[in-house]
């Protein structure tokens, strides 16, 4: 078995309903060792982080090659797995998708996650599109002879109206999910869905591992820990947290002078 076999099955061992692996998600080498440091199990990249970090928006701004230099360093920065926010795969079409995940996989990363919608475009793509789109990873992680963690992610959620109940889209986010499931994902992302009760209904009637997204704070983590979910992602909110204080910091440096 070689070490990225290794590696990504024990990370895909790391998925447990009710004790999920919490990723506090980094943006370069040096946040990935860090957090590596303080006994993470993983290390996981969260897109908008990694793009403000250098300069950039979130939506695929950050040219693909930066993208993946920045993975180069983490990688060979820590010895955990790591898994990559990948949005929407840098492409459009399947085929280019499968080529661009090739790629990202050739970095001996565990793992990506795919979103469904439109980056740059409006609303998502249909079950039909994206579930085309997840083969195309599932492929370049086969030809790779990777056992690759493909996280689904669906904006179902995250993309909805303000005035839209989430309840009303539950039963859209399933049929994305099963979806998902059969075109060879191994997890489901519902970043925007916060609810307790959906979440808890979620993760009953999911047959995948339920990822979501949480705040920077202990209390809310445990909470949703309680629902059943597989995975927490804290997505930008470690960036956010840092900056916040390195401000903070350089303030009062500059009025103490």
């Amino acid at each position: 078995m070689t070490s990225i076999t290794a590696k990504a099955l024990a990370f895909r061992r790391l998925h447990v309903r009710g004790e999920p692996i919490v990723l506090y998600n980094i943006w370069d080498a040096g946040s990935a060792a860090v957090v590596a440091r303080s006994g993470a199990k993983a290390i996981a990249t969260g897109s908008w982080s990694v793009a403000a970090a250098q300069g950039y928006g979130d939506g695929e701004e950050m040219p693909l090659d930066d993208v993946l230099a920045v993975v180069r360093r983490v990688v060979r920065n820590v010895n955990v797995p790591v898994t990559v926010d990948f949005e929407g795969g840098y492409a459009v079409e399947p085929a280019l998708v499968t080529e661009n995940v090739r790629r990202l996989l050739q970095l001996n990363v565990v793992g990506l996650n795919l979103e469904d919608q439109v980056v740059n475009g409006l609303g998502l793509y249909s079950v039909r599109e994206q579930v085309e789109r997840l083969e195309a990873v599932r492929k370049a992680a086969d030809d790779a002879g990777v056992p690759a963690f493909i996280n689904a992610r669906t904006d179902v959620f995250l993309k909805a109206e303000a005035s839209i109940d989430h309840a009303a889209l539950l039963d859209e986010a399933l049929l994305r999910e099963k979806a998902y499931a059969k075109a060879g994902a191994d997890g489901f992302f519902v970043p925007g869905l916060a609810d307790i009760v959906l979440v808890r209904k979620l993760c009953e009637r999911a047959s995948l591992p339920i990822n979501v997204m949480a705040p920077d704070d202990p209390v809310r983590i445990r909470e949703f820990v309680k629902l059943g979910v597989s995975r927490i992602s804290l997505g930008p909110a470690p960036f956010f947290t840092m900056t916040a204080d390195l401000e903070r910091r350089a303030r009062a440096a500059a009025l103490a002078a």
